[in-house]
Formats: C-alpha cells, structure tokens, sequence
C-alpha cells in the first residue's frame, strides 16, 4: 500500500526508535511538523535558533552515544545549521539533519527561501542529498542514519523538497541497506597491532595518547583495563578527557596548546607514542618537526584518512577503538615504568598546574568547587578561557562526562548542548560552564531551557573580556586591547588597558536577565559563597539556576604554547 512521503517520515523516525527531534517549523517542513503532531512518544524540542537547536542536537548526542536528529525549514533555517553542522563534522557527532526544500520544479529558478544547502554543507557533512524521487525517501532516510552512526560518526543532511513530502509512494523502510563505495571498517589488522604492541614492549619510556576516539567508542573501562595491566602512563587531547579517570595514578594530564607541563614533557621525551583515536592536530602537535622527536609513534584510528596526514607514523592501524583495546588487552603484560614515571612525577613537582590563591576567587578555586558539589555531573562547556580551565581542573571519573567544542571551537555552543543532554539525561545533574561572551552568543536558548524545564547550573566566567583573545593580546601584541572589551562605548578612551573605576556598567546584568525568562539568578564575588550558590542552585528542578562567578580580567590560561612552537616551549608564568 502507498503512504505520503510525510508518512514515511514519521515510519524512519519510528524505526529508528527516535524519541526527540530538535526543530524549528517553516513553509517547507510544515507537512512533516502536522504529521508529527500525530505521534506523542516523539518530543518536539523547539529551539530559538537554528544553530541552537543543532547544538542541541550534539548534546543528546554526546551524551547518550544516539544519533541526534534535527528538522528546519529551508532557506534561511537550513543555512543557520551550517556552524552547527561543522561542528558535528570536527568532533565526530552522529546527526541526522533534515530539511525542508521548496517543491522540485521550482529549484533553480530562485524560489522563495531557495538555497542549495547540499552544495553548502558538502565539505561539513559526511554525506548530503536531495531527495528528487519519492520511491527514495525510505532508502534515503535509512541510509542517512546509517552513515551517521557507523565508522567516524558524523552530520548527514536530507534535503526534502515539499512535494516530495506529500507524494504517494511505497511504504517500505529498509531494515539494512548497502551503499556501494561505503564500507566502513569492521575489523582491526591483527598484524598491524602486533606490530604496535611489540614496539610498546620493546619502548623504555611509552606513553599512550588517547583521544576523543576513546570516549566516541565508549572504549573508557577498556583503556583503563588496557592502562592498568600494562602500567603504562597517559596523557590525552581535550576531546580524550575520561577516556581514564583523572584521578588514576596513570594519567598525567592534558598535553597540548594549554596542556599540562608534564604532560607536553612526556610526549617530547617519549621513546615510543601510542596514540588511540586522535587527529593530531596543530593544537596538540605545535610544530610538527619538534612533536615527539625521539619517539616512534603507532596512530589507532578509525578514520584512514587521518593516519600520517599531519604526523608521519610508524605503524598505522586502522581500527575503531573498542576492538583494538579488546585485542590489545589480550597480550598486555605489565611493564616496569618506574624510573618513566619518576621522572614524569619530577617534571609534575617542577610546574605543577595551579593558580596564585592570593588574590581573591580564581577560576581554578570555581573548578574545584564544582568538582566538590557535582562529582559524577555531565560537564559542558563553551569556548574560550574558561574552557581551557575546565579541561585543566574538572575532575571525571565514574560515569562523568565533559562535552566541549573541540575540532572548530564554537563560541554559543555550550548553554543549548546542555539543554540537549539535560534532556537526554534528566536523572543527572548537568554543568555547563561558559563565559560572558560565549553566554551571549546563544543566550535565546534560555528561553528554550525554561519551556523545557531543564534543571541545568549555568556557571558564567564572566571577566569583562573576550578572554583568550584578550589574552593573546596581553602576551603577543603589546596590550593592545581591541574589540576585547565588553564593557567598552564609543565614549571610551583609545588605549584603555584595562577597567577601572570609571568604566561604564556592564551589558547585561546576568542575574536579572535570567530571571526575566523564568530561570534563577545569582553572583558570586568570593570563594566562600560559591558553595552556598550551588546548594540553592539544586533546590531548583523546575528551570535552569544562572551562577555569574566575578572573576579578574587578567586572569591568564597557562601554561601555554604560541602557535607554532614546540610544545615543549611553554609559557609557564
């Protein structure tokens, strides 16, 4: 029996045992809006922004390890998913995005809200197409999910024309589909990790690199176990942070840009680098004829293509995460990493990571706050200073999570990414952690986390500063403050270096913002209030509770590495 392709819709999110779709409604997509109105056990989340709603979207997705799916209209909603969508596609989030299209026989005669948004997104998504026939929505929607979800995960967009959506045609949805030219790895080359593991027991000094591929493949208790028979220590990008609890006597830190001391020195005195499910990127390889000079490196990646593209390695494996640590645990045996560690431990005692504690309440003394109140929490955050704080002093372990903008570093990411896995997650309590100027960029949001009732803190770092540029021109560019400041007026003197009494106020008053959209508000100015704001904060379950932690706007991000340089070359003070 023949169905409207708005029916099949509704069967593939059925099938695909979707229970929310992030949305916002338009000409286009009304049809498939009306026939959702239908179906009660699927959640309509309606953001206030299209790139919101797609961060949204990675939040449930990160958090739950599902694929997460969005519906806009077209034109202007498809075009404000782009950001949203790149995103997704540099951090390896599963995302259906579905959108709407004006009727087929108008395409390319400049239709109203026409745009080609499959030629758009084709370098940020890892497939797009336009829907041109009705017998291929059920194939179409089915194959979507599947790419989304297998291999290294990633954003796939359907474009529906809206005569498609109400034509007849077969109700079939495919329960498997094969797609020639796409054949994403099942299997890891067992003669391949040999070749790793040899060389991890041959090395006097290793060191394993676990990245964001770790905590994608939910391969966290593997690497641990892997870890803990081998005794062999581990630092991790951003995106890795969990992939082993931070309080394991194995784990050194973050490396990196912002990494910790003893950690780049591992990597830079290593004889042998043995990383999981990284990229390495230039944020944690510095300059590349420097990274890891004396060191073999083994690079375990579910994705071909990201093997030797930035670092020339020397056993290449191509293998999803979890099945190259349940082989790898198979043969490991411990190793004796004594004098390694010791001299890891003497690099940790010459600078360790912390902040003064002699001026007042510092960003290290918020983190460690919430470490105290929400041990075990799901941790977003936005980008910028504050999130390199997180990454350095948050504390996972247990089923703790961090969600973060990792690959493009997307300021107004962090407060609708904590809506979405708060709604995904209602039992846990979620932290997002945010800046003023980040806050700001998609601060619509709060509107869609009151109609929600997402019960999130909100912690806001708020300097007066868009910080970490301003901290690149506090150290690079001879303090030469501008278009920093988020205090600043025309009325303002050139030259400022820095607030001071006659400064005009600051735009918005947090507290009282919140509250005007229904959520809870307070400040903090000193450390002995912030545990006190975070026990009000619980007692709220109906609506998010927004903490404005008053912080100094010269508080740096260290240690640090200019772009560019060795990451051994750090700045420490």
């Amino acid at each position: 029996m023949d169905i409207t392709g708005r029916k099949l819709f509704r069967k593939a999110l059925e099938e695909e045992d979707v229970d929310t779709v992030f949305a916002y409604p338009g000409g286009t997509v009304t049809d498939l809006f009306d026939e959702l109105y239908k179906k009660e056990d699927i959640r309509i989340v309606l953001g206030r922004h299209e790139q919101a709603l797609i961060h949204e979207a990675e939040g449930y997705a990160r958090s739950t390890g599902k694929v997460g799916v969005c519906l806009v209209t077209s034109g202007p909603g498809a075009t404000n998913t782009i950001t949203g969508l790149a995103d997704a596609f540099y951090d390896s989030i599963p995302l259906v995005c579905f959108t709407g299209q004006v009727p087929l026989n108008l395409i390319g005669n400049d239709a109203f809200q026409e745009v080609d948004i499959v030629g758009m997104t084709r370098s940020v998504t890892k497939y797009g197409v336009t829907v041109r026939n009705r017998e291929d929505l059920g194939r179409i929607i089915r194959m979507a999910f599947y790419i989304a979800s297998t291999g290294k995960p990633g954003p796939v967009l359907v474009d529906i024309p809206k005569d498609i959506q109400v034509a007849s045609g077969p109700s079939e949805y495919p329960k498997k589909i094969e797609i020639r030219g796409y054949k994403p790895n099942m299997s890891v080359h067992i003669g391949q990790l040999k070749r790793a593991y040899k060389m991890l027991k041959a090395a006097e000094r290793p060191l394993i690199l676990a990245g964001g591929g770790v905590n994608i493949s939910h391969a966290n208790a593997l690497m641990r176990e892997f870890v803990e028979r081998t005794k062999v220590p581990v630092v991790t990008t951003i995106m890795g942070k969990g992939a082993i609890p931070t309080n394991h006597p194995l784990y050194i830190g973050n490396c990196g840009m912002h990494g910790r001391y003893a950690a780049n020195m591992a990597i830079s005195k290593c004889d042998l680098l043995f990383s999981i499910g990284t990229r390495f990127n230039d944020r944690i390889t510095g300059d590349l004829t420097e990274f890891a000079p004396g060191a073999k490196i083994v690079h375990i990646d579910i994705d071909s293509a990201s093997i030797s593209r930035n670092v020339v390695v020397d056993v290449p494996v191509v293998s999803d995460a979890t099945l190259a640590l349940e082989k790898l645990i198979d043969w490991a045996e411990e190793k004796d990493t004594s004098a390694w560690m010791e001299q890891i431990q003497e690099w940790e005692s010459e600078n360790p990571l912390a902040m003064r504690r002699d001026r007042g309440m510092t960003p290290q003394m918020i983190m460690e706050h919430i470490n105290k109140n929400y041990a075990g929490s799901i941790f977003v955050t936005d980008v910028g200073q504050h999130q390199m704080w997180a990454t350095q002093y948050i504390e996972l372990e247990g089923e703790s999570q961090m969600i973060t903008s990792g690959g493009l570093g997307t300021m107004g990411f962090g407060l609708p990414a904590s809506i979405g896995a708060k709604l995904a997650n209602p039992n846990r309590e979620v932290v997002c952690i945010t800046g003023d100027g980040g806050f700001q960029m998609n601060i619509q949001e709060m509107a869609t986390a009151v109609t929600q009732g997402t019960a999130i803190t909100i912690c806001i770092l708020n300097n007066d500063y868009l910080g970490m540029v301003r901290q690149m021109q506090e150290l690079f560019y001879g303090k030469r403050y501008i278009a920093t400041c988020l205090r600043q007026r025309p009325s303002c003197p050139l030259g400022c270096k820095g607030p001071g009494k006659s400064c005009p106020p600051y735009v918005p008053d947090f507290v009282k913002l919140s509250e005007s959209y229904g959520a809870y508000g307070l400040r903090v100015q000193d450390e002995n209030e912030i545990d006190a704001a975070f026990e009000e904060a619980k007692k709220h379950t109906d609506a998010p509770t927004v903490i404005e932690f008053m912080i100094a706007s010269d508080e740096l991000v260290l240690p640090m590495v200019q772009g560019g340089n060795p990451m051994s070359q750090m700045i420490l003070k």
